[in-house]
């Protein structure tokens, strides 16, 4: 089973160096927190600001790619975490066939919230990975530890 997520938001840590891409359902009090990349944060980032840049930047490439050839985005699943690494799909459809790609979660929710299609997680993600690891992250966190929120 699928659940429906959305984009809470983005948070920078400090002690990796990464950010965390933070999923919420939509229709319950479910977060996944996903660490991810600063160019993958930024791209978030732009699109859930709204903010267009003067020339395509990678996902809205793809984008505009998939425009060309009249391929629409129906969903982006994360499907599995295998390692500690999330793995997730791009649905495609050009009207006749849809075709899942693999990709990885901060790609997918990059393209998704340009093209404004659904973000799901499989339930057994959701069960598997609570908002523990993230709750534990926040709990031994120091004021000064925060670096830039988006």
């Amino acid at each position: 089973m699928l659940v429906r997520m959305k984009v809470e938001g983005l948070l920078f840590d400090p002690r990796s160096n990464m950010y965390i891409l933070l999923l919420k359902e939509t229709d319950g009090a479910g977060t996944l927190p996903i660490w991810i990349g600063k160019p993958e944060a930024d791209s978030i980032a732009l699109a859930l600001g709204g903010v267009m840049t003067p020339r395509p930047l990678t996902h809205d490439l793809v984008k505009n790619m998939l425009a060309g050839l009249k391929i629409k985005v129906t969903r982006i699943v994360i499907t599995e975490i295998l390692d500690n690494t999330y793995y997730a799909l791009i649905h495609l459809a050009d009207g006749k066939k849809e075709v899942p790609v693999d990709s990885r979660p901060s790609d997918a929710v990059a393209v998704a919230l340009r093209v404004n299609a659904p973000i799901f997680v499989e339930e057994g993600i959701m069960e598997k990975r609570s908002t523990d690891e993230l709750e534990e992250w926040l709990k031994n966190l120091k004021p000064e530890d925060f670096g830039n929120v988006m």
